[in-house]
């Protein structure tokens, strides 16, 4: 006998708080932990059904655990479980990273805050690279897709688009891969060039809480793969093409995004409290995390199709492989912003070799780095 509506949304609003709370370690570990809540403890879920919401969430843009919440309220308790799963992981690292902030505009520039900040943001790279190094093993799987990462590196630094690049390394690897199908179709594929799809360029706008809250919905909207990948589309939006932002401060809010619990995206939290108070700082939250809500409301009841088409696990193939291109070209950008001194260099590497070798949490070497650069500001 199914439970009323009103405990089955008490049930789920219970859980995602919770996880909303003690989800630290990213993506991977907030799905680990849905799936032990949800197909071990509870049995709301078959583990064929969690890992074909896993799949689901792969070829859509957006958060990807906080889409498996989003998804699982649907299933649970329907449209309103759709909104309570998703928007009650969101709250609490919504409120946290917001605090956060305050703090930031409020004691950034003294000197404990700066030395905080220096010991977290060499961390931060080597969490990057190792991330970068752990799913390329799986997305780089023939020649084609390694051709395409590395010429997405390359072109991204020539100042090419990240949307453009994106979108051109997933239908290149889904042609290419099914160039076969259509040439016994008969089909003929006309590209169109890629420097016709926009470069980026230098520049400097007004701030404006309508270009804001645009420029974080159209990110909601096309990024695909891992959370680091927004590090590429904030720095080309955020720092490039408007010039609201120094590289400093997006590593500031990427640090701050890392070392909460939660979904990584609430970096954007940070970023609209910086540029615009409270009123940015819920801007930005909801224009991210939006397209979320709407993508899984529609792909949801056609997982079985997606499952099965070969055509869309190319694609995924080459938006995975592009994602991955656009992370490592904006971590040597960002390498170059934090690593300023042996002790910063040495610090990334110590944190590479604890998370590659010993598998530490990423929790725990963002508060070790956070402890090193306490220690460096009483020895200065």
């Amino acid at each position: 006998m199914s439970l009323p509506l009103s405990k089955q949304l008490a049930e789920i609003a219970g859980l995602f708080l919770k996880l909303g709370i003690t989800g630290f370690g990213g993506p991977a570990a907030h799905i680990a932990m849905m799936h032990d809540e949800t197909v071990v403890r509870r049995k709301w879920l078959s583990d064929q059904q969690f890992l074909d919401l896993v799949g689901a969430t792969n070829l859509i843009p957006g958060p990807n655990s906080t889409e498996m919440a989003i998804h699982i309220g649907f299933l649970r308790a329907g449209w309103p479980g759709l909104i309570t799963g998703g928007v009650c992981f969101i709250i609490p690292a919504m409120l946290i990273v917001l605090s956060l902030a305050w703090a930031y505009m409020r004691f950034g520039s003294m000197p404990e805050a700066t030395w905080l900040l220096y010991g977290i943001k060499p961390v931060i790279i080597a969490i990057i690279v190792w991330a970068i190094w752990s799913l390329g093993k799986k997305a780089v799987k023939s020649p084609l897709t390694a051709i395409v990462a590395v010429a997405v590196i390359v072109l991204y630094l020539l100042g090419v688009n990240e949307i453009a690049l994106l979108f051109a390394g997933g239908f290149a690897v889904m042609l290419v891969a099914n160039f076969h199908r259509l040439r016994n179709k008969l089909f003929s594929v006309y590209l169109i060039p890629l420097g016709g799809l926009g470069v980026v360029s230098q520049a400097s706008f007004p701030f404006s809480f309508t270009s804001l809250f645009l420029t974080f919905l159209k990110i909601g909207s096309v990024l695909y793969g891992s959370g680091y990948v927004l590090l590429a589309f904030l720095r080309s939006d955020f720092v490039i093409r408007f010039g609201w932002l120094t590289d400093r401060q997006l590593l500031d809010a990427i640090a701050v995004g890392q070392v909460t619990p939660g979904p990584v995206f609430t970096t954007a939290t940070f970023i609209g409290y910086i540029l615009g108070g409270a009123y940015g700082a819920i801007l930005a939250t909801i224009g991210i995390f939006l397209p979320s809500f709407f993508f899984v409301a529609i792909s949801n009841p056609l997982i079985p199709k997606i499952r099965n088409s070969v055509w869309l696990s190319a694609l995924l193939d080459g938006v995975n492989v592009a994602s991955l291109g656009l992370m490592a070209a904006v971590t040597w950008h960002l390498g170059w912003a934090c690593l300023v001194d042996p002790f910063t260099i040495l610090i990334a590497l110590i944190s590479f070799v604890l998370l590659a070798r010993f598998k530490i949490n990423s929790t725990w070497l963002i508060l070790g780095g956070a402890v090193f650069g306490l220690i460096m500001r009483f020895i200065h």
